[in-house]
């Protein structure tokens, strides 16, 4: 028999320290908590309790060979719950805490959810610079494993009215902190010895990578099979076609511009990359909401954090 999805009243609230404690008790019941992070609004839960995993899958109709991300409030956390090499401590030194996730190897005593990894040898981890969730972390004293906070496959969430418009009545509370800094999620990278393979860009680009190792970053090598999130064909995808490279809105199309243009909204009318990136989600929800049938976005440059709104796009447009 199958069980239906709990219908649960989603309550939005300001970030302070009574809706903190709130939600950590939310937390220690096995219950999952959307939250905000320097990247996008995650789906929080213990990464080690089975039961809090299983319902984040859950409540986002995320398919389970999709493996999660795990943040943690220090790197002495991290290493509790991974075998950190030279490479990988590098990284971390340079890049912790901030939007990069890295995939190690997972100790055998982690005590994590099998679920997690979806029955990967490794865990993505990341130590998040937001000061919500590491908060969150340290008030419920558990690893989190946090997903974008959405349902599977739709736009990320970069506000809470986000999070509420996909999520609501799958979760109990939304920590609501204004909206997001980076805008795209994290970049993530499998640190070997001789090399870095970059999974997922973001916004710690690949030049960034090997500027602080020393090594070359290898990119969209190795995913014969997925090892860790972002790496699905078709992904943050709005409801609507999404046509891109485009110079103009063609009939029944919401055009999302980029530099000086004609358009409906505009990523950056200044053609910064970083800006465009911290405004993306945003725009394509707004896209999804309008009364045009499809969607058009103008060309992004792939420089920098480029690269990372580009694979957002391509994904979205799969």
């Amino acid at each position: 028999m199958t069980i239906p999805n709990p219908a649960y009243s989603t309550r939005s609230c300001r970030y302070g320290a009574e809706s903190l404690r709130e939600a950590a008790l939310l937390i220690r019941a096995g219950e999952p908590v959307a939250v905000p992070t320097e990247t996008v609004y995650g789906l929080a839960a213990d990464a080690t309790d089975s039961h809090a995993v299983a319902a984040i899958y859950s409540a986002k109709g995320r398919p389970s060979f999709n493996p999660l991300i795990v943040h943690v409030a220090d790197r002495t956390m991290a290493q509790r719950l991974a075998d950190f090499s030279p490479v990988a401590n590098s990284l971390a030194d340079r890049f912790w805490p901030g939007p990069l996730t890295l995939v190690l190897p997972v100790r055998a005593d982690s005590g994590l959810s099998p679920l997690v990894m979806a029955g990967l040898p490794t865990v993505a981890l990341r130590l998040p610079a937001h000061p919500a969730m590491r908060a969150l972390i340290r008030e419920s004293g558990r690893p989190l494993a946090a997903p974008s906070a959405n349902r599977s496959g739709s736009i990320s969430p970069t506000r809470a009215e986000h999070v509420l418009a996909s999520l609501n009545g799958r979760v109990r509370l939304i920590l609501d902190e204004g909206p997001t800094s980076e805008g795209v999620e994290s970049t993530i990278a499998a640190p070997e010895h001789d090399h870095v393979r970059l999974l997922r860009p973001g916004s710690v680009t690949a030049a960034m990578l090997e500027e602080a190792t020393g090594l070359p970053v290898l990119i969209g090598k190795g995913e014969t099979k997925i090892e860790a999130p972002g790496q699905l064909e078709s992904h943050y995808a709005p409801s609507k076609p999404v046509r891109l490279d485009a110079m103009r809105a063609e009939r029944d199309e919401y055009l999302i511009g980029f530099g000086l243009m004609p358009c409906h909204i505009n990523l950056s009318p200044e053609a910064d990359v970083r800006e465009a990136a911290a405004n993306l989600f945003a725009a394509l929800h707004i896209a999804d909401a309008s009364a045009q049938q499809r969607i058009a976005v103008a060309p992004i440059p792939d420089d920098g954090i480029g690269a990372a709104i580009n694979d957002r796009l391509k994904r979205a447009a799969a």
